[in-house]
């Protein structure tokens, strides 16, 4: 790898090289959020999918695809089904958090309305379900519903068990192997399926995806109390200020006593938070290594997944995957 290559992001360096394949997609996501007759379907759907995201999640799709051999343009339909309904997941998900913020850019519901941002986002999850038809595979169509029907799942599991200090890391991971990993994991394995992968490969690459979505979501939990102001979009703290209960705290609960598990109660399960309490909240995780342990988890993951690229055929884009679940730990070491 050139010194070039080494300081630029591994999403940047798949970007580059799915460029052709990435162009398409982008072309097919602005034709098919187009609507004639509903306009606020494309106001809303463009301020969002084209706020600068990363697209990790189709990238993945078309890597996958790619580094199996494949020469069609199929992959380059399922890459933009994947960004569909990630969009839509994120126009509902900002509705029932209240946000304000996506991307360093008000939200859709605070710009338009908690309606729009709801219609819109079914509208979406509709033209994803057209695109996947169109590629006449059951089963990649059985694949990317199961994984909308999951994410779904998972979001609901996360309403019911928010705020609730019997919530546990086994709960935790349900949720969010549920809300983000089950994406990922599609994203990469209708890749090795359009490609008429072998059943092994195609297996390495679901299994390569679920332990990045699972490395994403704690890394970014983690952020959100060591992390600098901005590196995800959002202020250190706001998961406390909005009595989320992520990993670190769910560990920190675990091992609290009980003057500590008070002050979990007041500021988490009734929400009566006052100056100080994040600052507090910080010393509780440092003190019982909720924070290192959170870490660890996090590389637990990394490591899963760059495992199971060992079966997959020698290529630049493994090494780029297996760059990408380096990068993503990175930003907590």
């Amino acid at each position: 790898m050139s010194l070039a290559d080494a300081a630029t992001k591994p999403h940047d360096r798949l970007r580059d090289y799915l460029a052709d394949d990435m162009e398409s997609v982008n072309t097919l996501i602005r034709t098919r959020m187009a609507s004639e007759h509903a306009p606020r379907i494309p106001e809303v759907t463009a301020h969002l999918v084209e706020a600068g995201g990363k697209r990790i999640r189709p990238l993945m799709t078309l890597a996958a695809a790619r580094l199996c051999g494949y020469a069609g343009t199929d992959h380059q339909k399922l890459a933009a089904t994947v960004e569909f309904i990630h969009t839509a997941t994120l126009l509902h998900d900002d509705v029932v958090d209240e946000s304000q913020q996506r991307r360093g850019r008000p939200t859709a519901n605070l710009l338009w309305d908690n309606k729009s941002s709801v219609l819109v986002g079914d509208y979406l999850f509709s033209r994803s379900f057209q695109l996947m038809v169109e590629c006449g595979s059951l089963r990649i169509l059985d694949i990317l519903s199961n994984a909308s029907a999951t994410i779904a799942e998972g979001e609901v599991l996360q309403l019911t068990a928010a705020q609730d200090l019997r919530t546990d890391a086994a709960i935790y991971t349900q949720v969010i192997r549920g809300k983000t990993a089950a994406l990922f994991e599609a994203a990469t394995e209708v890749g090795g399926v359009v490609a008429g992968a072998p059943e092994p490969q195609v297996e390495a690459l679901a299994r390569y995806g679920d332990a990045l979505g699972m490395s994403f979501q704690v890394v970014d939990d983690l952020l959100d109390y060591g992390g600098a102001a901005g590196a995800m979009g959002k202020n250190t703290g706001d998961d406390f200020r909005e009595r989320k209960l992520t990993l670190p705290v769910i560990k920190a609960v675990a091992r609290a006593d009980d003057e500590e598990r008070a002050f979990w109660v007041r500021t988490i399960e009734k929400g009566r938070q006052e100056e100080g309490d994040l600052d507090t909240a910080m010393a509780l995780l440092r003190k019982h290594g909720a924070l290192e342990d959170t870490r660890a988890e996090a590389l637990r993951y990394r490591d899963e997944a760059k495992a199971a690229l060992g079966v997959l055929p020698d290529h630049p884009l493994r090494d780029m995957l297996a760059d990408l679940a380096d990068f993503v730990v990175e930003r907590v070491s």
